[in-house]
C-alpha cells in the first residue's frame, strides 16, 4: 500500500496542463484558491503516480469519477489496473494506492472549537457517543475527528460515501487500535490503519482485505516539482 502526501503549497499553474477536460472544469468551478490548490495537487498526484505504475504519460491516464447518484464526474476515482482514494483537508492532500484491493483514505484538520458532543448526535452511534463523553473536554475534538476519519475511510473504501449513515458504521474508540466493530450493511473484510499526519490532523486508511497492509509513505513534493 502506497500513501502519497502533498500540500497546497505544492500547487503550481504548470500542473493544470496534465488534467483532462472534466478535471479542468472542476478546478475552474472552485471559488476559493485553497480549494483549487487542494484539487490540483490531488489530481496531479493521482496522474503522476499512475503514470509511473502503469507506464503511461500522465495526460493519457483514463480516469472515471462518475457519481453513482447523479452521473457527474465528482465520485470516487476508478481506473483500470489500480485501486485508489483521495482526501484533503487544511493544507494536506493524501492519496492511497493499492493494485487490487479497494481502499479509502481520509484526512481531517482538527478544529479545537467544534462542538463534538453535538456532532456526535448525528454521526456517532450511541456506544461511540458514550465513549466520546468519557474523554476530557479538551480532548474531544481530536477524539471525534479520529472517529470521523475511521468511518469516512470505511465508507470511501466500500464506495458508499455520503449515502452511508455514519451512526451505523461503528468503529473502535480513538484510544483503541483502529477497527470496524459493526456495520449491518457491510459483511466483507476490512482493515483500518491510523496514519501519522501531524498533531493538527487525524487520518485513517481502510482496505477491503483480510490482511493489514504494509504502508509505505511518500512525500509528493519532489514528484510534483519534476
Amino acid at each position: 500500500m502506497d500513501i502519497w502526501w502533498g500540500r497546497t503549497a505544492d500547487a503550481r499553474p504548470g500542473l493544470v496542463g496534465e488534467l483532462d477536460a472534466s478535471e479542468r472544469a472542476r478546478l475552474t468551478a472552485y471559488a476559493r484558491d485553497e480549494d483549487k490548490s487542494r484539487f490540483l495537487v490531488g489530481a496531479t498526484i493521482v496522474r503522476r503516480v499512475l503514470s509511473i505504475k502503469l507506464e503511461l504519460p500522465p495526460r493519457d491516464i483514463q480516469l472515471d469519477r462518475t457519481c453513482p447518484d447523479c452521473g457527474r464526474q465528482h465520485g470516487k476515482i476508478s481506473v483500470d489496473g489500480m485501486q485508489l482514494s483521495v482526501s484533503h483537508s487544511g493544507d494536506r492532500v493524501v492519496v492511497a494506492f493499492h493494485p487490487t484491493a479497494a481502499v479509502g483514505v481520509d484526512v481531517e484538520l482538527i478544529n479545537p472549537s467544534i462542538d463534538a458532543d453535538s456532532l456526535a448526535s448525528v454521526s456517532l452511534s450511541t456506544l461511540e457517543a458514550a465513549e466520546l463523553a468519557g474523554f476530557e473536554p479538551a480532548a474531544r475534538a481530536r477524539a471525534f475527528t479520529q472517529y470521523w476519519t475511521r468511518k469516512e475511510a470505511v465508507v470511501k473504501a466500500t464506495g458508499d460515501g455520503i449515502r452511508a449513515d455514519l451512526r451505523k458504521v461503528i468503529v473502535s474508540a480513538p484510544n483503541q487500535p483502529p477497527a470496524l466493530r459493526e456495520w449491518a450493511e457491510y459483511d466483507g473484510p476490512v482493515r483500518l490503519v491510523d496514519l501519522p499526519a501531524g498533531v493538527e490532523y487525524a487520518a485513517t486508511l481502510a482496505i477491503l482485505s483480510e490482511h493489514t497492509p504494509e504502508v509505505r509513505s511518500f512525500d509528493a513534493a519532489p514528484l510534483l516539482r519534476s
